[in-house]
């Protein structure tokens, strides 16, 4: 099955290439001969023969290869070659998820470079800044750290990556699970143009890992050592013996640890589904549960999310699974055994496509792990048994988390906020010291930590196609654009020759006679309704807007004609309520002489 979902990525001359170049212990160069006598090596780990070759030669490599395969040293033994130990400026940054790796990889690249080689420091967070500034102080060729603290380092200017001439990325996947990309990118600003090579070792190479591939690297090649192939091993099968009892417990340790972007957990009974979600979201992860009962209104919102990628972790059973498809998805858990062997490459089959890999996870019992060998029998399956998550190794990560969170907060303080900060460091020691007050410590820390459960851990975003370029706008005979037909707002205020909006006074000297008409055109409609006889001395304010009666005499309309084309004057604004008031009482004396 691994081989089909397998991407072919090195074509046959490579993979000849990169064979006949393969290093042995009895052709390695001086430097690193020497090194090897150190660590009392007598021979060369299959991922050290394949790997140095493009190490030495500055030519980028992927290199997946798992814990325990022999690749510190793989990348460690050429820089006893390429580094020069007689400068002091750092020339390699080798980057680690975690302070435990960092001081390993710098234990083990003291004993191979020795006591006249060069000089190795390690930085991480969760500790003072005063050793490391020291080191610093006396020269460090080699610099091994996680990226927060190395960020750190580079923002004080305590460190100066002008004469860098590697980049080494160590278990990168694991970087991006813990959340370290944010400061990576921020790292990445530092960083020489002119570097001779960039390598990066990872246990897996989901669609993120290769996204950063391409964000730091040039044209990498990608090599596999975790199998006899020349590839990358698409699914990682796992597998881990627990208790029948208590698996959903395990299930939370797994996705703390793994810390997934996204996954499938598969359960054989709708109940398993139903509890195994509930418990998830209770614990503050993004989880939904699909069942065959759920009715079709839910499952459409379901599965708009899912489309829409707002959903982390999918609750299922075989049956309710089909025909979902996750993109991108990095894991898939079970928690047991499909009863149809026939599921389980199915289940599996969901993570590791187009060209990325991914891991399959199961937990078995001791009468469980008897099908699972079965399955591994039929379809030829290679899995591997992997330890049981302890809560010593869950808070490990999870400090590692939180260190580098609140590591970044921190360092995005203005002046003003560290004062304010600096005020709770008395009651802070205060409540280290009680054992009855950590608990509020430990409150605010697990506040802190559930925000991250809910969404997923930022990692490199894929690039998105450029936008086709607009059709032209269709031009007039003059060889202008076309002004858009009844347009508002900003539009109708741009010339017709760059698109710029006229200056005001030019808009108003241009189009005077306009602006009139329009004036005018608007007169009719502000008329208002009939209303009650305005009082004398508001009477001059409407005198333009309406008519004049009929019945009045022609003597009379010649003056009013003239007052429309000018602007009206006082006097003749306190004559006009007399002149209609004698307009008025007219007619009523004709009235009377009649009758009498």
């Amino acid at each position: 099955m691994e081989n089909e979902n397998t991407p072919e990525v090195e074509n046959d001359e490579a993979t000849s290439s990169s064979k006949s170049t393969d290093l042995t212990f009895e052709t390695l160069p001086e430097p690193l001969a020497e090194g090897c006598d150190r660590a009392g090596w007598d021979k060369l780990m299959p991922v050290q023969e394949r790997a140095m070759p493009y190490l030495l030669a500055g030519k980028d490599v992927m290199v997946q290869a798992r814990t325990g395969s022999g690749k510190t040293g793989a990348f460690v033994l050429p820089l006893l070659e390429k580094l020069d130990p007689h400068h002091p400026q750092c020339q390699a940054l080798v980057m680690v998820p975690t302070r435990e790796l960092a001081s390993q990889v710098a234990e083990e690249a003291r004993m191979l470079a020795g006591p006249d080689g060069i000089n190795v420091v390690a930085v991480y967070g969760g500790v003072g800044y005063q050793e490391q500034l020291d080191a610093f102080r006396k020269g460090a060729q080699l610099v091994v750290g996680t990226p927060g603290r190395i960020l750190d380092h580079l923002m004080r200017r305590n460190l100066i990556l002008d004469d860098l001439k590697v980049l080494i990325f160590d278990e990168a996947d694991r970087m991006l699970s813990v959340g370290f990309y944010p400061d990576m990118v921020e790292v990445k600003r530092y960083l020489p143009r002119n570097l001779v090579g960039s390598f990066m070792f990872s246990a897996t190479f989901p669609q993120s890992v290769l996204r950063l591939a391409e964000e730091f690297m040039t044209d990498p090649e990608l090599l596999s050592l975790s199998s006899d192939e020349e590839n990358i091993t698409s699914i990682a099968h796992q597998f881990v013996e627990v208790q029948a009892m208590g698996k959903e417990r395990k299930l939370i340790k797994f996705i703390e640890l793994e810390n997934p972007s996204s996954a499938i957990i598969f359960c054989n009974t709708k109940r398993n589904v139903e509890f195994t979600a509930a418990l998830l979201s209770q614990f503050g992860f993004d989880a939904e549960g699909l069942t065959s009962d759920l009715t079709q209104n839910k499952r459409e919102k379901l599965m708009a999310q899912i489309k829409a990628g707002k959903l982390r972790f999918l609750v299922a059973t075989d049956v309710a699974a089909r025909g979902i498809d996750i993109p991108e998805l990095s894991h898939v858990f079970m928690m047991e055994p499909p009863e149809d062997p026939e599921s389980y490459v199915h289940r599996a089959g969901r993570t590791g496509r187009a060209g990325a890999t991914g891991t399959a996870i199961t937990m078995v019992d001791v009468i469980q792990k008897m099908d699972l060998e079965r399955i591994a029998t039929r379809f030829k399956i290679k899995f591997e048994e992997i330890k049981d998550p302890t809560e010593d190794d869950v808070s490990a990560i999870i400090e590692e988390r939180l260190t580098a969170l609140l590591e970044k907060k921190f360092r995005k303080l203005t002046n003003i906020q560290k004062e304010r900060v600096s005020r709770f460091l008395p009651l802070v020691k205060k409540y280290a010291e009680a054992d009855d007050s950590m608990g509020l410590l430990a409150m605010l820390l697990d506040e802190i930590y559930q925000d991250t459960l809910h969404g997923k851990p930022v990692e490199p975003e894929a690039k998105q196609e450029k936008a086709k370029p607009s059709t032209p706008r269709q031009s007039s005979p003059g060889g202008r654009d076309r002004k858009p037909q009844g347009g508002g707002g900003r539009g109708r205020d741009r010339d017709d020759r760059g698109g710029r909006p006229e200056p005001r006074s030019q808009r108003e000297e241009r189009r005077p006679e306009k602006r009139d008409e329009q004036k005018s055109e608007r007169r009719p409609e502000r008329r208002p309704e009939k209303r009650e006889e305005p009082k004398p001395e508001r009477r001059p304010e409407k005198r333009d807007e309406q008519p004049r009666p009929e019945h009045r005499p022609e003597k009379r309309d010649e003056p009013r004609q003239e007052r429309k084309e000018q602007p009206p004057r006082e006097s003749e604004s306190k004559q006009r309520p007399n002149d209609d008031d004698d307009a008025k009482r007219r007619p009523r004396r004709r009235r009377r002489r009649r009758k009498s």
